[in-house]
Order: structure tokens, then sequence, then C-alpha cells
């Protein structure tokens, strides 16, 4: 297959791609259930355990990949990066304008945290339990999805709702608000007076920005565990990278589409103004997106892996008694087995998927650490090793709670790093139109000063542009300075890189500064991005996660989810945007400005600088 796919070219691939598509539909069509009942249950029934269409070829799992399957893998964050552009440009904006104060703005941004920072590890932990025969990750991936397009939809069309609901004005006749439905100003599409009621048209709004906010952070979790699964150990780096570079450049585009004037444009004026226009093309751009990365390549089902593992563990405990190590049996003693296994059932054997993914999301013994420390004492280990099956839910919901030292500080660091980013994102716009600009939100409509808030909310688009650029330019070599200087060297100094340009934003408050040291946020973006999933990836390689006085490897001896822990790590997002949504509103209060906000972030990147010099990274 992997021949045939270096010499086929694209054009083949087209046709291939075509006539997959042609057997499919003629299959449904021959096979289409009389009525929707049926068709659920069979749909039903084709994902139980065990069922003849789980019995597809895996061989791809245990293949490097090409940088173009990585991009195809990582095109979900992509589309993910573009509602997350959105909605960080402007539902600041767009809370402001129907009437939701600074303060009460910022506690908004907290219900969502508040949700995800419980739930975003729980889910991590069933989908590490998912037995669905279309693999572990991907139904996840689907279901947040859902809730993105809904926030995706709800957030520009919630004043909308909540005019249909019976909001309006005190003052203002039913036919002011369908003539003030055209005006040019994309932050305030609607006429309101002081007197207006927006009681639904908040509920909407706030409603889908939870959705969006929630989803669209909770989603990167198993699409970044996804793509762990599908690659090889050795390709961790290189597609983490990848995963990143697609990430910026779903920034750069999304927050370059929200610096263009909709309003000015024919598909502006025919979608409802600039903020709709942009919500809708960013919507099918992520259905588009999502597409593209649950069709690329297909999981290995949990309970094809558990029958792996007892497949295995049957044959070493037939020949632990002849082999000084048997749980270490190398592939060349049993290769004619799993040729003759391969050729007969047309996918990999039940060891080689053993080998290739079990130990990689497992926080199991290391065979290659085992030889050279174990000794002649290890014939428990390998009892333990080949009586071990997949843990249960409960197993993996504790492991939430009792976590390493290692993953607790690589939680803090990253805790440290989303707050000075999220510093930056959710109010970086705001801070444009009211420090840099000199403009005011809430002044009246037309007037100069409201008037420089909304330039100054699409200059700040065009910064976030600069620094989701930035972000994929620097993803490119990270993976090279990594090798070059280490994992330390290249995750201390990128946050303080960041710390440095935040606290020179703050100090200048120039036009030129926004563009030129938002690239240093990029070099945060990416370095966040990588760097924790990097070494989360690499201690369940090595089934470490401790290491002695001396700096040497402690094995482990119990079992962790990939996918669970990916999450753990992830929902320090929550946490940090919970934490500062309760405080930055008091902060923006007590400072007077929303400087304050780029000076915050400064002092949390440089907190994190100093966390991570105690990460463990076991000579990454």
């Amino acid at each position: 297959m992997e021949k045939l796919h270096d010499y086929q070219g694209i054009t083949g691939r087209f046709h291939e791609w075509r006539d997959n598509i042609k057997e499919i539909y003629d299959k449904f069509r021959s096979e289409r259930p009389s009525n929707f009942i049926q068709l659920a249950k069979s749909t039903v029934s084709s994902q139980l355990k065990g069922n003849a269409s789980a019995n597809n070829d895996f061989s791809h799992v245990f293949r490097s990949k090409s940088r173009v399957e990585l991009i195809r893998i990582s095109a979900a964050v992509m589309g993910i990066e573009f509602s997350y552009a959105a909605e960080t440009a402007f539902v600041s904006p767009t809370l402001l304008k129907i009437g939701i104060e600074h303060q009460n703005m910022t506690l908004i941004w907290a219900l969502s945290p508040l949700v995800g920072f419980f739930l975003c590890p729980i889910l991590g932990s069933l989908s590490d339990r998912c037995k669905l025969n279309i693999g572990r990750r991907r139904p996840f991936i689907l279901l947040l999805s859902m809730g993105v397009i809904i926030g995706l939809l709800l957030v520009p069309n919630g004043e909308c709702l909540g005019y249909w609901f019976g909001d309006g004005s005190v003052d203002t006749p039913p036919g002011q608000f369908v003539e003030s439905n055209n005006m040019k100003n994309f932050t305030n599409n609607h006429y309101s007076s002081p007197k207006s009621s927006h009681a639904w048209g908040i509920f909407f709004t706030v409603l889908g920005t939870v959705l969006l906010d929630f989803d669209a952070d909770a989603c990167q979790s198993p699409a970044r565990a996804y793509l762990l699964d599908v690659c090889l150990p050795e390709d961790h780096a290189k597609g983490l990278s990848t995963f990143t570079i697609m990430a910026g450049l779903g920034g750069f585009f999304g927050y370059s589409m929200g610096g263009l004037n909709w309003d000015e444009t024919d598909i502006g004026r025919r979608l409802g103004g600039h903020v709709k226009a942009v919500f809708s093309i960013i919507t099918f751009i992520f259905i588009a997106c999502v597409a593209f990365t649950v069709t690329s390549f297909a999981e290995i089902p949990l309970w094809v892996l558990a029958d792996a593992e007892s497949d295995k563990g049957e044959k070493e405990q037939l020949r632990a008694s002849k082999e000084a190590y048997g749980a270490c049996a190398k592939h060349e003693e049993t290769g004619n087995e799993f040729d003759e296994h391969e050729q007969v059932t047309g996918r990999p054997s039940c060891g080689d998927i053993n080998n290739g993914i079990v130990e990689e999301t497992s926080f199991m013994e290391n065979p290659d650490l085992l030889q050279e420390n174990s000794g002649g004492g290890n014939e428990d280990l390998i009892h333990n090793r080949n009586s071990m099956e997949v843990e249960s839910l409960q197993h993996y919901l504790l492991s939430i709670v009792h976590m390493p030292l290692s993953l607790r500080m690589l939680c803090l660091t990253n805790l440290f790093c989303w707050m000075a980013h999220v510093c930056y994102s959710l109010y970086f716009t705001d801070f444009v139109g009211e420090a840099v600009f000199k403009g005011d939100p809430k002044a009246s409509q037309g007037s100069i000063l409201q008037i420089r808030y909304e330039e100054g909310v699409r200059f700040g688009c065009w910064g976030m542009a600069m620094y989701s650029l930035s972000c994929s330019f620097y993803s490119l070599v990270i993976e090279k300075l990594i090798k070059r200087f280490g994992a330390k060297t290249v995750y201390v100094g990128g946050l303080g890189f960041y710390c440095v340009g935040m606290a020179l934003m703050a100090l200048s408050r120039s036009k030129i500064s926004v563009l030129i040291f938002s690239w240093t946020a990029g070099v945060m973006y990416s370095t966040l991005f990588t760097m924790p999933f990097l070494l989360v990836a690499h201690y369940h390689n090595m089934s470490t996660f401790e290491i002695d006085e001396n700096g040497c490897a402690i094995l482990g001896s119990g079992l962790r989810g990939l996918g669970t822990d990916v999450a753990i790590i992830s929902s320090m997002v929550f946490l940090a945007q919970f934490v500062l949504s309760l405080c930055m509103g008091t902060i923006i209060k007590i400072a007077g400005t929303t400087t304050a906000v780029i000076s915050t972030a400064s002092f949390l990147s440089f907190c994190g600088a100093i966390s991570a010099t105690n990460v463990m990274y076991l000579d990454l």
C-alpha cells in the first residue's frame, strides 16, 4: 500500500478516493433501511464490539507519516483556531455593546472554564474507554464539533434571536430595528437606546459564547490524542509541530478575516454585516476541516487493543519459563508468525498492534529500560505485564486526582502559560481599541470615540493575525531547536521571550508595537501548544513519570491513559480562564486602564518560565 501511494501520485489517489466513495454509496443504496428506526439500529450495531466492519487494515498506524498526512490529521485544529479567532476578536466587543459592564463581562468568560475544568478530564477518560469501532478519539471530536457549530451560529445572531423573543427598546418602534440592520457598524448591528432591554439577546449570546469557548478548547484534547495514537513515537515531535503550524495558520486567516471590513463588500451586506459574515464563513471552514481530519486514518478500536494484549500475554506466559526475559521477546524471533497472520487477515497481528499502540499510550514498564535496570529479578514484572488488561473508567478517573509530581509540575507550568496567553487573546482587541486608539465601546453611535474603538478592534485583529503567523513560523523550527538546545532551553526561553514582548507593548502602547510585539505571543502559543504534550507523550513512551535523587528514571507500575493525561494538561486552559475571569475585571477597574491586561500577561509568563525550570525533561 505504501509503494502504491508513493508511485500513483495525486491523480491516482483521486481516482482511488472516487472509487471508494462510489463503492460506499452503492453499498448504502443496496442495504438502505426502509425507515429511520432501522437506520439507527443498523448504525448502532455497526459500532458494537467485534462487529465485522471493524476488521480493517491498520498497517498505516505502524508506518511513519509524511508531512502531508500529518497536515490532514491536524486539519481539525485549523478549523478550531478559525472559530477561536472569531470568538476572541468579537465576543468581548459584542458583549460590551449590548450593555454588559467590563466586570460582568469577565465573569461571563468564567462560565465555560468552570464547566470545562471538571468535564474535560472526564471526557479524556471516557475517550480512553470508548469501545466504538470508529475508534476512541474521533467520536469525541465529532461530538464537541457540534457544540462549536451551535456556538458559531448563536454568537452573531444572539441579539436578533432576542428581538424575536421580545427584546426591544422602550422608545424605539419595531420598524426602527429593521432599518438599523443595514448599518455599517460591525460591533453594533442593531440600534439600541439606553433604555433598551436585551435580556434574551444577552442570554443567547452568552449561551453561544459558553458553547463555543468550551467546545473549541475541549475539542483540542481528543484531536491531539488522535494525532498521537495514529503516529509512531518517533513522529510525535514532527506531528505536534505540524499540529501547531495548522493552529497558527487557522488563527492567522481567522484574525485576518476579522481585520477586513466586510460591511463594504457584497458578501458582508448579504450575510447581515461584518460579524455575521465572518462567523458564517468560518462555520463552513470549520466543518470542512473537521471532516478532513476524521476521514484521514482509521483508529484501532479499544476492543482490538484489549484482545491484542490478552493474546500476547498468553503467548509470553508459554515461553516465560524458557526465556531469561520473556516479556521482551524480539520481533525477529516471531517474525514468521506475524507475517503469516498478516497475510491471512490483511492487517497486523495482535503482537504488532500491542507493541505499536498499547505501550505507547499506557503507563507500563519499558522493555529496554527493564532489561538494563531489572537484572534477574523480573519474573513478577513479566507476570504483571502479561496479565495486564485495559483498566476501568474508575481507574482513569482516580488517575486524575492521583498524579505523579512530574505531571503536577507540568500542569502548573501550563497553567501559568495559559493565564499569560488568555490575558492577551481574550482582551487584546479591547486593549487596542481603548488604550492604543483611545476609543470607548459605550460611546454614542457615530461619535469619534466610538469610531476610534471600532478602528482599534479591527487593527487588533491584524495584531493577532501576526501572532498566529509567527506561531506557524516558529513551529517550523521548534523541533530543530529542541534537538539543538534541548527541551528545557526551548521551553523556558519561549516563555521569557513572551514576557519581554508583553512588557514592551504595555510600556509603548503604539500601533507599531501592537504589530511587532504580537509576534512574541506566537512564540508563546507555539511553545504551550507543543512542549507540554511532547513531554507527556515522552513520559508515556518511556513509561516513566518519576526520577530518583540521582536523576535516573524510576519505572512506573500502574496504568495511565494518554487521553486522560492529555486532557488534564489541556484543562489548564479552563482553570486559567476561570481565575482570570474572576479577577481581571477588578484589576482593570483598579488600574483604570486596559493596559493592566498586557502587564499581567508579562508577569504570569515570568512565573511560567520559573516553573518550567522545575519540569522533568528526561534528557529530551
